[in-house]
Order: structure tokens, then C-alpha cells, then sequence
């Protein structure tokens, strides 16, 4: 099965390659990482203006199409 990710681009001329918003250099990574420490979509629009609020939302989309692609390594805790 294909996924297609209207609003997020490979290419290995931008950013190394490294998934980002299409038509700018922000990574998948740093709007997922940044909802995590606590940001909302809406802060990430503020804080970078050319997100668009389905920019955030289908960042979110691509990064659990990539986790349950493949299996990640955890650590065991103590």
C-alpha cells in the first residue's frame, strides 16, 4: 500500500533528504518534536508563517505512516 503526502517531500537536494513541508526547509521532525515539548499547531504557525495548520496535521500523518512502517529499537527500561 502507497501512501501519498501531498504536504511533505523527500528530495535529497533539500535538507539532505530529510522528509520536510513541501516548499520549505522545515523537517517532518522538528513540527512533530515540537508538538511534543508542548507547542499546538496554532504556536507552530505563529512561530513559522509558512505552516499552514494542514501543513502540522499531515506532518503528524507521515510520522505514524513512518513509525508503522517499521519496527523502531527500544531500550528496555529499568
Amino acid at each position: 500500500m502507497v501512501v501519498e503526502f501531498a504536504r511533505v517531500s523527500v528530495d535529497h537536494r533539500v535538507m539532505g533528504g530529510v522528509p520536510c513541508i513541501r516548499g520549505t526547509r522545515i523537517p517532518v521532525a522538528t513540527v512533530v518534536g515540537s508538538l511534543a515539548e508542548g507547542m499546538t499547531a496554532d504556536d507552530l504557525v505563529r512561530e513559522f508563517p509558512q505552516l499552514a495548520l494542514e501543513d502540522v496535521a499531515e506532518a503528524l500523518r507521515y510520522a505514524a505512516a513512518a513509525v508503522d512502517e517499521r519496527q523502531l529499537p527500544l531500550r528496555p527500561t529499568a
